[in-house]
């Protein structure tokens, strides 16, 4: 008697038990990653229930995580605390766009996750070069303490704008 081909046998599957198939097209490459780590990047985005996660927060963050940093110059930055609490706007605070890339970095495969930590490095190392150490953030902040992005001097927002 013939043997029946796998192809053949998970054809007359009911569609339930079948394979879970992407229905959105693949993503566009983020900037500096390659296509498979950007299709990670991309699926954990789509699969992910965290409310800092969102489909396409990772190419957000670390473009503003770029824009940040990139000014010429040796003056010291100051990142601001942004008022609004929305999931778009949060992204203003480069500080919450780090806690962003933080939280994707820590969900994706290992290869996918040690290339976009190649990327964060020198952006990192840039960060802490051209902000301040704040010297009260261990008493100020503690309830995360764990995150070296926070002990850094902030600014005001508004200062920096020239509103009173």
């Amino acid at each position: 008697m013939p043997r029946n081909r796998p192809g053949t046998l998970r054809a007359t599957q009911p569609l339930q038990h079948r394979p879970h198939r992407w229905n959105t097209p693949a993503p566009d490459r983020i900037h500096g990653l390659s296509a498979r780590t950007s299709l990670a990047v991309h699926r954990y985005e789509q699969l992910s229930s965290h409310y800092d996660v969102f489909p396409g927060v990772t190419d957000r963050a670390l473009r503003r995580y770029r824009a940040f940093l990139s000014p010429p110059g040796r003056r010291p930055r100051y990142p601001y605390l942004d008022d609004c609490g929305c999931q778009g706007c949060s992204l203003d605070d480069v500080r919450h766009a780090r806690d962003a890339l933080d939280e994707v970095l820590h969900h994706l495969p290992y290869r996918a996750r040690a290339e976009l930590a190649r990327l964060l490095a020198p952006l990192d190392a840039a960060y802490l070069t051209r902000t301040l150490p704040d010297p009260f953030a261990d008493t100020r902040r503690e309830w995360r303490p764990e995150v070296w992005w926070y002990r850094r001097l902030e600014g005001c927002r508004y200062a920096r704008t020239g509103a009173t």
